[in-house]
């Protein structure tokens, strides 16, 4: 089983408005064959609190401006972990201490990575 066309699609979309706010270590992991809830894991690291948020706002806009509506968001006020669920697609935007701390890409390193422009 491989990601739905459509959330390749956001997750591309979403990757580039966080690009675009400077963050850094964007990767899209292919979480459709290990979770029932998404299809795809988009991963973004900001260096600061006040990034973190940028990247979360930056990345919600893009995407409801395309007609996708975050169904949930989580942390985005603490600035430490931000999580937006688009059901297809789920972003964690991450301070860098706390990436290297969880290390998402070891608990899903499983997962095939997507390829991102």
């Amino acid at each position: 089983m491989t990601a739905a066309p459509r959330a390749v699609e956001i997750t591309r979309l979403a990757a580039r408005a966080a690009d675009d706010k400077k963050g850094t270590e964007i990767v899209a992991l292919d979480v459709s064959s290990r979770m029932p809830l998404a299809d795809v894991f988009l991963v973004v690291s900001g260096s600061n609190e006040r990034q973190v948020i940028a990247i979360a706002e930056a990345v919600e806009e893009a995407l409801l401006a395309d007609g996708t509506k975050a169904v949930r968001r989580e942390g985005i006020r603490e600035g430490r972990w931000a999580l937006l669920d688009f059901n297809d697609l789920i972003v964690h935007v991450m301070h860098q201490e706390d990436r290297a701390y969880y290390e998402l890409e070891r608990l899903w390193k499983d997962c095939p990575v997507l390829p991102l422009d």
